[in-house]
């Protein structure tokens, strides 16, 4: 009984070192506008942090972070392909003011992608501006040329969990892209999409307010 106890007391004791431990290798590993990780980027903005643990992060200048974001934890964002490629726009990745980028979501750029101010997105959102091509249907598609087109995404618009941004999207000001969508091509301002592909379900016109509807988003 002694012993049991005493190996009860002992878990606790560890278990509250480690937990205390873990809090604060994320308070000191995380990247502030002061640290020299932070010097690396293109621009980085007052106030903006990136969560520890980071995901996969290379190519930093060009990728450029405005003030007060948060990039969550295992969050990725890269700029090419490869640390050190030669990359022919700049910047590559950029990230506004205000905005919170959910934990272990992706933001994968080659050529541009823009992402405006006050935007937050659930966790898990994958962006990116590049694709695999499919144009030899007898040469494996990781072997053949891909395709970039830029991608923006409109101040003020929140992204749920798990959706998907493709090349060559435009999403509006002030959009709500629900949980799971996949986006494509272009989205007006004000509205509400969900999806496979992402369709419009919910739009704000001046004078009705909130009206549904069944449009479909423009390839």
């Amino acid at each position: 009984m002694l012993l049991a106890q005493l190996r009860t007391v002992l878990r606790r004791v560890a278990g509250e070192a480690i937990r205390r431990s873990g809090r604060w290798a994320r308070l000191a590993a995380a990247i502030g506008p002061q640290d020299r990780a932070a010097r690396r980027f293109g621009a980085f903005g007052p106030g903006s942090c990136l969560v520890y643990p980071q995901g996969t992060i290379f190519n930093e200048d060009h990728i450029h972070i405005g003030r007060d974001t948060i990039i969550g934890p295992y969050a990725s964002i890269s700029a090419g392909m490869a640390e050190g490629q030669t990359l022919l726009s700049d910047p590559v990745v950029r990230i506004g003011d205000r905005c919170l980028i959910g934990r272990g979501s992706h933001i994968v750029g080659h050529w541009n992608i823009d992402i405006g101010d006050d935007i937050q997105t659930g966790p898990y959102v994958y962006i990116t501006d590049q694709n695999h091509s499919y144009v030899d249907p007898e040469e494996p598609i990781g072997r053949q040329v891909p395709v970039e087109a830029a991608v923006r995404i409109g101040s003020g618009s929140w992204l749920g969990a798990n959706v998907v941004v493709l090349p060559g999207a435009s999403i509006g000001e002030h959009v709500v892209v629900a949980a799971g969508a996949v986006v494509r091509g272009e989205i007006p301002d004000r509205c509400v999409v969900a999806g496979i592909p992402a369709r419009i379900v919910r739009r704000f016109v001046d004078g009705e307010g909130w009206v549904a509807v069944g449009d479909e988003v423009t390839a």
